[in-house]
This record gives structure tokens, C-alpha cells and sequence, in this order.
């Protein structure tokens, strides 16, 4: 269906206006509720733009389409073919009938694609399409992550990258994600059939809940490889390398633009840390100012490379522009020089307008592990020095609440941001009586939470002698006579306590009862002073669904 303008418009608005409305109606001076109401915008924002695109997708398909049909028309008109021949049929005759555009004073502008650069696919359809294909048809996530592999003489790291993938997802991770591996050994139908039932057999509960899915290129979609001609004094085995490798970057991002808001760019000789869905997503919705291009979670070759997907067509045009010509990294930093440098500047001013649109995190999500090549011969023990020795902090996705602590916040590593995912919480020596209050907006049924103090670097700085105290909302109380707190000793000002922190450990993590009903506040007490700060490095409060709730 087409997007009108005016439905864009009234979108548009709708969207920029109604956090505005939101505080001005409810006021008050709660910073994360402020920049929750933020990143739904942003995420809005994204997703607006992202079905924008397909729509003008379908648009150029449209015009492709009757380009194919005018071309036909006067091919039929030159050999005085009728247009009431019946090798046309009716409903063909009635929609040409209705497209003024192929009137004969219409001049065609069609725009170069990928059959300019690729023509060796001219006439051959299916050559665009994967060969070998098992999917559950996942669409609509935040995040497609693209993993193209080959074999590797040597050894292969695939089994260990995606199962470091898998593992550090969170349970609300795995529902908003999409790995798709693709298997890019098109000359070897026994090798992609080994890999993939490989991976079916070890990867089966990932691949039926349409989390990992696996897709093989055909043999027609690579270019006879030798005509290649190289300018940099490579070897003719180097250039096909890489020649091969644009070509396998491009169809996986074809293939996934259509499926998420964001794509990320991984390889197949990688892993991760905990929670990098989030930290990625989060970091990409709470850029201030959404002109950026690439947003970088490794600084190591094409390994973490995150795009919107409404950029990957031109992306995509550019690399199949120069495939043959340079390594696809140097061709994505020729991509930023032409977007946003100005020839007349020094090459500072470039660096500066470059790292405007290619925002690098840090620390890394994504370490290189593989030390062979997939280029035979090559060894490359490549270590990114910013992924860290652990991880710092693990990020959530935690229901609506306004948080206050009255620890003293040592720099920025405030409790706003640690519950929102962005860093861990910092506080300054607690003492008897400290709090780290989280009040739900609204009240909400908790089903599991956790609470995790310290970290690798400052793995001392944790809770000690400290309870986790729930207070229940007036509207949550049971209506018959059973008591729903029956066993938990009663704190101050309705609080009761419902567990402990681990001294040993710094971990606290529990069910929460289900006799509770809706709770209203959830709060950290410290019951002695400490020698040492406190970090929270983790903050799980997971709410019941909706319909297990009732």
C-alpha cells in the first residue's frame, strides 16, 4: 500500500508533538523518564524512515515493471500486433489502459542498478536469490546481523561465533534479532550442505525460533573471476579474494535490508560480550543528531559495522561500483571521503567531518578470534586492544520508572543511565540507611529480577550487607482474605524484604512471588556502613507479560 503524504505529515507530527504534550501535561523533573520518551522518538523516528524506504522500493519496482511492459508494447507494435490479441490477457490490456506514464511523450530516466555493474546477471533472475535458503521469515526486528563464511583450510570459527552470539542474548534480546548466516562457497555444493546441516544440528532450537537463519548465494551471481585485473601488485589469488568478498558483503546486505531497522556487519571468526543487542541499539537511538552513517562497535577491519538499513542501497551501488577494484574497507572509507569532505579543506577538517557520521563505541562488543585467514596462507592474529579484559557493564531493557538514589555519584556513572543500559552505577562509601529506590511508572507485575554489584576492574565495589525491599501498589492489593506477604518481615514505611545480596558474590536474583500482585516501588537497603564504594554492573527487573499476568 502507498504512503500518502499527508498520513507522513500527520505522522510526523503526531510523533514530535506528543512528548512535548506529555510534559506539559504530566510535569516534573525526572531525567529518565525525559530520555525514555526520547528514545521511543528516535526509535519511531527510525522505523518511520525505514518504512519509508521500502515504500519508495516498491515504487522503483513499479516503474521497472512498466519500463518491462512499454518495452513489450512496442515490440507487439512493430510486428502490428493487436492489443486485443488474447496472448495478452484482459487484466494486463485494463492496467496498461490506466497508465498515463506510457504515453509516448514520457521519457524514460531510469537510474543505473546492479545490472550496470554486475552484467553478467542480465537474464538470469534467479541469480539473485539465495541458491539455499532455511528461514522462518523473521522480519521487523531492530537488528539483522550478517555473517558471511567460507571454508578455511586451516580451521573454521563459525561454531564458536555463533554460539557467542547466541549466548549473550538476553531472553528479550533473542525476540528483537536476526543472525543470518550466509555460506559463501558457491563451487562447493558438498561443503555448503555440510555447513548447513552442521549448523542445523547445532544451532536447531535457534534456527526453529527464527533467531538464525541460513542462506547460500547461487554460482551465477560471481563474475568469471579471472578477468580481474589488479593495480596495487596483489597476486591474482588476493584480488579474487576480495573481489569475492565485496560480492558476499553486498548480497547479505541486499538480503537483510528488508528485515530490520539497523544492519550490522560481523564475520565469522568473532565473539561478543553480553548484551551487545542493547548497548548497540541503545547507542544508536540516543545519538543526538541522526546524520550519522556508520556507528562502530570494533575497530578492526568490517567487524561491528553498524548501518541503517535505509542507507544500504547506496552503500550496497557503491561497493558494486568499485567491487573489483579495492578491499571493501578501504572502500568504505573512500565512501565517507566523497560524502562528507570537502576537497578545498585540509585533511583535518576531513577527519573532523568524518567522525561527525562514523561514531565509534567504546569499549568493543566483538573481539577477532580467528588467527588463518579466510585468504589461504594468511595468518593474522589480530586482538582488539579496546574490547577489555571483562565485561563492565550488562545492559536491560527495564520497565518504565523514575530511580533515585541518596549515595553520592561519583562522574557520570549516574543510576538514570546504569538502568537504562548505557554504563553502571558508581556510588560513593554506603552507609546505614543508603537507597536505591526504583518507582515503576505504572505499577507493574515483576516476574524475576536481579541485581549484580561490582565488575572485573572493581570487582570489590559491591553491596555487602544490603536487602532488596518491595512495596505494593494500594491498586494491587488481593481482594480475599489471604495475605500476599505472609513469611517476608516488614521494613520501614510499608517496605517488606524479600532477599539479600550475596557478600561473596554481589549478586542478588529471585522470582518474584506471584501472591504480590502489581508493585509499586523496588528498593536497594543498605543495613551497615562500608569500606568500600559500590558499583551496580547489572539491573534485570523483568515484568510479567500481559496475558500471564491475568
Amino acid at each position: 500500500m502507498r504512503i500518502q503524504p499527508q498520513n507522513i505529515i500527520c505522522t510526523l507530527v503526531t510523533i514530535v508533538l506528543t512528548p512535548f504534550l506529555w510534559m506539559i501535561v504530566f510535569p516534573g523533573n525526572d531525567l529518565t523518564e525525559v530520555d525514555l520518551l526520547e528514545k521511543h522518538l528516535a526509535e519511531l523516528r527510525d522505523r518511520l524512515h525505514y518504512a519509508e524506504s521500502l515504500n519508495r522500493e516498491r515504487e522503483h519496482d513499479m516503474l521497472s515493471l512498466r519500463n518491462q511492459i512499454k518495452l513489450m508494447l512496442d515490440v507487439r507494435k512493430q510486428n502490428n500486433m493487436s492489443m486485443d490479441d488474447d496472448a495478452l490477457p484482459k487484466m494486463a490490456r485494463d492496467l496498461l489502459a490506466n497508465m498515463s506514464l506510457l504515453s509516448s511523450s514520457h521519457v524514460d530516466m531510469s537510474i543505473p542498478n546492479m545490472f550496470h555493474y554486475l552484467p553478467h546477471l542480465i537474464g538470469k533472475p534467479d541469480s539473485i536469490m539465495p541458491a539455499v535458503k532455511y528461514s522462518q521469515g523473521r522480519a521487523g526486528v531492530s537488528i539483522v546481523i550478517g555473517i558471511p563464511t567460507i571454508k578455511r583450510v586451516q580451521e573454521s570459527y563459525l561454531t564458536k561465533t555463533l554460539q557467542s552470539l547466541i549466548d549473550s542474548l538476553s531472553e528479550d534480546e533473542r525476540l528483537d534479532v536476526l543472525l543470518v548466516v550466509l555460506v559463501a562457497e558457491a563451487d562447493d555444493e558438498d561443503y555448503v550442505k555440510a555447513t548447513v546441516n552442521d549448523i542445523i544440528f547445532k544451532f536447531s532450537d535457534a534456527m526453529n525460533a527464527g533467531l538464525l537463519e541460513v542462506i547460500a548465494p547461487s554460482r551465477d551471481f560471481y563474475p568469471n573471476m579471472n578477468e580481474l585485473k589488479d593495480r596495487f601488485g596483489d597476486t591474482m589469488e588476493r584480488v579474487k579474494w576480495r573481489t569475492k568478498q565485496n560480492l558476499d558483503y553486498t548480497f547479505l546486505m541486499m538480503y537483510a535490508r528488508s528485515r530490520g531497522t539497523y544492519y550490522v556487519q560481523l564475520e565469522d571468526d568473532v565473539i561478543s560480550k553480553p548484551g551487545y543487542v542493547t548497548i548497540m541499539k541503545n547507542f544508536a537511538l540516543n545519538q543526538k543528531l541522526n546524520d550519522w552513517l556508520l556507528l562502530e562497535f570494533s575497530h578492526l577491519g568490517f567487524i561491528g559495522k553498524l548501518f541503517k538499513s535505509t542507507d544500504l542501497p547506496f552503500i550496497v551501488e557503491f561497493f558494486l561500483m568499485f567491487h573489483k577494484d579495492k578491499p571493501v574497507d578501504w572502500l568504505l572509507d573512500h565512501l565517507l571521503y566523497v560524502k562528507v569532505c570537502n576537497p578545498e579543506k585540509d585533511n583535518k577538517h576531513c577527519q573532523r567531518s568524518v567522525a561527525d557520521v562514523r561514531r565509534r563505541y567504546k569499549p568493543s562488543l566483538f573481539q577477532h578470534i580467528g588467527t588463518y585467514s579466510s585468504l589461504k596462507g594468511k595468518v593474522q592474529k589480530l586482538k582488539d586492544k579496546d574490547f577489555g579484559k571483562g565485561v563492565m557493564h550488562r545492559p536491560h531493557l527495564n520497565p518504565n520508572a523514575e530511580v533515585s538514589t541518596s549515595l553520592r555519584v561519583y562522574d557520570q556513572y549516574s543510576l538514570d543511565r546504569a538502568y537504562m543500559g548505557e554504563v553502571f552505577f558508581w556510588g560513593v562509601l554506603p552507609q546505614y540507611g543508603d537507597t536505591v529506590t526504583i518507582k515503576f511508572i505504572p505499577p507493574v507485575v515483576v516476574e524475576k529480577y536481579l541485581f549484580r554489584s561490582g565488575n572485573p576492574e572493581h570487582p570489590g565495589d559491591r553491596f555487602y550487607n544490603t536487602t532488596v525491599e518491595v512495596l505494593l501498589s494500594q491498586s494491587g492489593k488481593v481482594l480475599d482474605n489471604s495475605n500476599p506477604v505472609t513469611g517476608y518481615p516488614q521494613a520501614d514505611n510499608g517496605f517488606y524484604i524479600i532477599n539479600r545480596f550475596d557478600g561473596d558474590s554481589g549478586l542478588v536474583e529471585g522470582v518474584m512471588p506471584a501472591s504480590f500482585g502489581l508493585i509499586d516501588t523496588m528498593r536497594l537497603f543498605v543495613q551497615s556502613p562500608s569500606q568500600s564504594w559500590v558499583i551496580l554492573s547489572e539491573i534485570f527487573i523483568k515484568e510479567k507479560s500481559k496475558s500471564s499476568a491475568t
